[in-house]
């Protein structure tokens, strides 16, 4: 029997658990609370003056209750904070306070210098190339028909 090649999703998922492990791996060993990887991109996806849970939801692509969850574990840990939105009365918005943006940028500093080791490790150019093919416009999802 022979073998298949993995499919690009795989490739992509294991990589960036590669990264998630890296990044636990070195917040921990610096003292630092590791978070989850979806409590991570809460922060890539925070708004300098807030967001919403609703919005921060759509973001991450998740149900308006997981993300609740990651929101309330980073509000228990004193990183992000829950305030009145002034536009509308129902609504409340998530900032990162000052104890989350200085673990934030601990954890910025930290990927790049994960991602500094990835381009030792398979050369700058492909380091390099790879960025870029991961930051080109790719459109809209297709809708296909295998044969």
């Amino acid at each position: 029997m022979t073998e298949t090649a993995q499919n690009m999703p795989l490739l992509l998922a294991g990589a960036k658990r590669w990264f998630d492990e890296a990044l636990m791996a070195s917040m921990r060993a610096a003292g630092e609370q590791p978070l989850t990887s979806a409590q991570g991109q809460v922060f890539a996806l925070l708004d300098a003056e807030g967001t919403t849970v609703a919005e921060l939801a759509r973001r991450l692509g998740v149900a308006r209750q997981t993300a609740h969850q990651a929101v309330h574990g980073l509000v228990a840990l004193g990183l992000l904070e829950q305030v009145p939105d002034p536009t509308s009365a129902r609504n409340r918005l998530i900032r990162i306070t000052t104890e989350g943006t200085r673990v934030h940028r601990r954890a910025q500093a930290t990927l790049d210098v994960i991602e500094s080791v990835l381009a030792d490790r398979i050369g700058a150019a492909r380091a390099t190339a790879l960025r870029t093919a991961l930051t080109l416009e790719r459109g809209e999802p297709p809708v296909v028909e295998a044969p």
